[in-house]
């Protein structure tokens, strides 16, 4: 497909940007199933939060175009030949990865209502109801900001504009890639849904890693370019669960205890490589310091915030006194990565622990110093549970930038998770 001629064709009633729910990462899922085990009559919030207040997006994007595209998501349902890749595929090496009793649900599921409000030079737009129901919005819901800001970009340039803006993009990927293809024993897959430049040029990011690194390319998050391509889905857990889960926490005692539950249901349903800690949310340090014995059994731990090279390290050695192998351990880095910051962790780590990247948003939507003023540079924008039950939820990262929730419960939480001083680091989409 000629990318800057379909771009520059988009212009009907409605082009709709997700064409399908399973246009979605399947961490999601995966933990959507875990939900509608354990927690399906939790009501939760989620969210639209954009930390680059810079971007304004109520400006940039018309509120009706906005509600035709979240309106046309909440029309869609699975197809059969969808269905009947989540019921028959082999994911993780695991075949019929999802119940019947959860298929049968999300085959007649659709998305739940959504509030919109301009609010100055922002939107405001939140999802309410059922934690399974409601969590699906996150994912779709940031697809179409992400792509309705970049529409209306490119709609302000000329055809030939647009031909040598995309040109520039593939070259400036492919030049990524080379640089790639020197790491032996590379590991990297696709990360980007959440804040790809579009669908369509996610797509053809994925094929370009297909065919510049051929199997050290791992495969995708997005199950839908994983479907359409033959390729793996790749993707476990994240934030959401632990900091719902802590909402839902009675007292301190239930609150310090809340992330491991977390775990345990988990362990209870997967094994192998979906065995994947994610330690930061309420600190990484604390989290390893109390951990039970059985998690340091798991596959690997995802870094996700802080100094990556810090966290891993931290890891090494938290394997390492519990009577585990970390060269028979995987570290998953997947916070604000780039070709640069890639190779130097591979250098550094190879051959003390099994390396993997998951590559999000400098994969599908690196245009940087491409069009005028910057104009297409990712940005971030998050869609994050905000409530649970009626309590407010709150991440602390190992980022304090990162940290969200009301100031006095984030207050609350460092006492508990015994977070001390943090550094703070420049938040990378």
């Amino acid at each position: 497909m000629d990318i800057a001629a379909r771009v520059w064709n988009h212009k009907w009633k409605i082009d709709p940007i997700v064409r399908s729910l399973i246009d979605t990462d399947f961490y999601k899922l995966l933990m959507c199933q875990s939900v509608f085990r354990n927690h399906r009559n939790t009501h939760v919030t989620f969210s639209l939060i954009n930390r680059s207040k810079d971007v304004p997006l109520a400006r940039l994007i018309d509120e009706g175009e906005l509600r035709e595209q979240l309106d046309h998501i909440r029309s869609l349902s699975l197809s059969r030949g969808e269905s009947t890749w989540l019921r028959g595929n082999t994911f993780y090496g695991k075949r019929q990865m999802f119940r019947p009793d959860f298929m049968e649900w999300f085959e007649g599921l659709r998305l739940p209502p959504y509030h919109l409000e301009r609010v100055g030079d922002q939107y405001e737009l939140t999802f309410e109801g059922s934690w399974p129901e409601v969590m699906l919005w996150e994912i779709p819901a940031l697809a179409v900001l992400m792509e309705l800001r970049g529409r209306a970009v490119v709609n302000q340039m000329a055809r030939f504009e647009i031909q040598v803006l995309y040109a520039r993009a593939m070259t400036k990927l492919w030049e990524k890639i080379q640089t790639l293809r020197s790491l032996e024993d590379l590991r990297v897959a696709d990360f980007g849904t959440r804040r790809r430049h579009s669908f369509l040029w996610q797509d053809w990011c994925v094929q370009a890693m297909v065919e510049g690194l051929g199997k050290r390319f791992a495969g995708t998050s997005n199950c839908l370019i994983a479907k359409n391509r033959d390729l793996e889905a790749i993707g476990t857990n994240a934030h959401e669960l632990p900091m719902v889960y802590a909402a839902l926490a009675e007292d301190d005692r239930a609150l310090a205890q809340a992330p491991y539950e977390v775990l345990a249901d988990w362990h209870a349903e997967h094994d192998g490589n979906l065995r994947i800690i994610l330690p930061d949310t309420y600190g990484t340090n604390g989290f390893l310091k109390n951990a039970p014995d059985w998690l340091a059994g798991w596959t690997g731990i995802r870094i996700d915030s802080g100094d990556p090279a810090l966290g891993a390290e931290t890891a090494i050695q938290w394997w390492t006194e519990r009577g585990e192998d970390p060269r028979e351990k995987l570290i998953i880095f997947s916070d604000g990565l780039d070709v640069e910051t890639m190779c130097s962790l591979h250098a550094q780590f190879s051959e003390r622990v099994r390396v993997s990247f998951g590559w999000g948003t400098m994969l599908t939507n690196d245009f940087r110093g491409l069009a005028t003023d910057d104009r297409l540079a990712p940005f971030s924008l998050v869609c994050k549970a905000v409530s649970a039950n009626g309590r407010f939820t709150v991440k602390l990262s190992d980022n304090p930038n990162k940290a969200m929730g009301p100031t006095d419960q984030i207050t609350r939480y460092k006492h508990v998770f015994g977070v001390g001083a943090q550094v703070p680091r420049k938040v990378v989409v």
